[in-house]
């Protein structure tokens, strides 16, 4: 007897929805810049009050209304529009967990043109060799990275601080601080700990901003620069490298890796928040599927444990483990000196 998934027809859908997948991408934004969710989030709910509020057409209020209720990000009833508790929890601009400023990163044309050119990536393994993109110094990419997306980098950043920071004296190392988040919630969390963001100078003006709102300015010291050439310093009880690994080749990370091990004191830590999938590299998904954006560098990848590890090991870490940090998709690699 056949097997269902011998005899079910092939369908051309997948095809179909994933080539007008980035619709949705601006949908959403265009739900954001409206200021869609919030307004009906203070109760217009009719088709008319919404227009008026976002001051927009009703035909394209509708349009746009109903395409989000389609994705999940509104409830349409009786013909009016209501949010999802998903949308009333980060769309909504009052709201402390709001996202709406992730688009301003994740949409932008540095981020969205590292894979124009996806079929010559694919067939390079990577950008051009000298094609640097975002990874030159300076990179006002960066700048809008800090501002963009410190929001969704609050609560595990937190969680990280609640795992490590303790309550004894340490001195902590944020390498490539961007918003500077990681390192401050360990300020924040340890009245004890003195942070150091590293980071290019024009950057490390939002981590400090962010230090100063988080009360934490006198135990916040910056370095700016390249973590590859200047001097990180000695020391350090923790070092964090948040999404960073992943920009750079085994052999290049490992250079990193040496510096930051001869930073730390005895029985010191390095932690590296990132995306890193499971061996098979097809899971959990939103970990596997960083390769692909990684495709817009010269020799980034998304690199599963073992590899990680290696790199860990060879640099004179003494042993390496991984730990999750749901719900968040990513994991940590927490390496001990």
């Amino acid at each position: 007897m056949a097997s269902s998934a011998q005899t079910q027809a092939p369908s051309p859908g997948i095809v179909f929805d994933t080539l007008q997948a980035y619709q949705q991408s601006v949908a959403l934004r265009g739900g954001i810049d409206l200021d869609l969710f919030t307004a009906i989030a203070e109760g217009n709910h009719s088709l008319s009050a919404i227009a008026t509020r976002i001051k927009a057409s009703e035909k394209g209020t509708r349009v746009l209304c109903d395409y989000l209720t389609v994705m999940g990000f509104l409830v349409k009833q009786g013909g009016e529009y209501s949010l999802t508790p998903d949308s009333a929890a980060f769309l909504d601009r009052r709201s402390p967990a709001y996202l709406g400023t992730l688009a301003n990163f994740l949409m932008s044309p540095h981020v969205a043109g590292l894979l124009e050119d996806i079929t010559g990536g694919v067939r390079r393994g990577g950008a051009l060799p000298n094609d640097q993109g975002a990874l030159e110094p300076d990179h006002p990419m960066w700048v809008e990275f800090a501002r963009s997306m410190a929001p969704i980098a609050q609560i595990p950043a937190q969680s990280i601080a609640d795992l490590f920071a303790g309550s004894k004296p340490i001195r902590v190392l944020d390498i490539s601080a961007g918003h500077g988040l990681c390192g401050i919630a360990f300020a924040q969390q340890n009245p004890s700990a003195k942070v150091v963001g590293l980071d290019w100078a024009n950057v490390l003006e939002v981590a400090k901003e962010n230090a100063c709102k988080a009360g934490v300015a006198d135990r916040y010291a910056i370095i700016p620069g390249s973590a590859f050439e200047v001097d990180l310093g000695s020391g350090y009880d923790i070092i964090l490298i948040p999404n960073f690994l992943h920009h750079f080749g085994p052999s290049t990370n490992e250079k990193l890796l040496r510096k930051v091990h001869a930073a730390l004191a005895p029985g010191g830590i390095a932690i590296a928040p990132d995306f890193i999938p499971n061996e098979d590299r097809v899971s959990p998904a939103r970990d596997a599927m960083f390769s692909l954006q990684m495709l817009g560098t010269p020799v980034g990848d998304a690199y599963p444990f073992s590899e990680l590890e290696k790199m860990f090991r060879d640099a004179g870490f003494a042993r390496s483990e991984m730990r999750e940090l749901a719900p968040f998709p990513q994991r940590l690699v927490v390496s001990y000196k």
